[in-house]
């Protein structure tokens, strides 16, 4: 594949596969991917506008939020049709590079690399879960004083557990409100990655922690490709 016109957005690397992504996939600027071969590895790729994607005016579409969220959704929807296919080593939002002889130094650079994570994340995808307290006031059953300190001691219980039907975890720093712009306390925001074959049990595990106690909510997302874990690390 050659880049007319345009630069070589790569949205994952993976091994070569032999299922067809999905016909209605359509990747960031409105092109379908594409794959880019090297050795043993596949780069999943496609072209997008200098206008749009070269270095500065790059920096001025970052900013804005309307454009993020489109290409975010873009790059994210190509990511979920690889997952199911295939084991996709997600990169960041916006790797692009000038052409495809490019992409292919990127690869050769990284190929050790790049095959180490895949083979430490084949068959496994990633499971986001949120815990959230009521504010004391929402939460009858516990005096404003002493609300936070059970809510923080479940969030602690709730990771233990989950962490020993994963195989790795990773702990996110709480954010100040759900981004979904509900109301409470983020007490816990953890990702796990978990054997394709593991999944039922630990969702079933996580639908068991969401009526444990009163004035808790918990969250759970995925299968996502293993984005937490591109990164080796120890378990927390």
């Amino acid at each position: 594949m050659t880049a007319q016109g345009g630069l070589r957005y790569v949205y994952a690397v993976c091994r070569p596969f032999a299922a067809a992504l999905q016909a209605q996939c359509t990747g960031v600027a409105g092109t379908p991917p594409g794959l880019l071969r090297h050795h043993g590895l596949v780069a999943v790729v496609s072209t997008v506008p200098e206008r749009d994607f070269a270095a500065e005016p790059l920096r001025a579409r970052l900013a804005d939020p309307d454009w993020l969220a489109a290409t975010t959704r873009a790059h994210q929807g190509v990511v979920d049709a690889l997952t199911t296919v295939t084991t996709p080593l997600p990169l960041g939002l916006a790797t692009v590079f000038r052409d495809d002889s490019a992409v292919r130094v990127m690869m050769e650079a990284r190929e050790a690399e790049f095959l180490r994570t895949l083979d430490r994340l084949d068959g496994r995808v990633e499971w986001g879960v949120t815990l959230y307290a009521d504010a004391p006031g929402n939460a009858p059953d516990n005096p404003p004083g002493n609300a936070p300190r059970p809510a923080e001691e479940f969030a602690r219980i709730l990771h233990e557990r989950l962490s020993r039907r994963a195989e790795d975890s990773r702990l996110h720093r709480p954010h100040e409100a759900p981004y979904s712009g509900t109301t409470g306390r983020n007490l816990l925001d953890a990702a796990y990655l978990v054997p394709r074959a593991d999944s039922e049990e630990f969702v079933e595990l996580v639908d068991r922690a969401k009526g444990e106690r009163q004035g808790i909510r918990v969250e759970l997302t995925g299968p996502w490709a293993a984005y937490s874990f591109t990164e080796p690390g120890e378990p927390d």
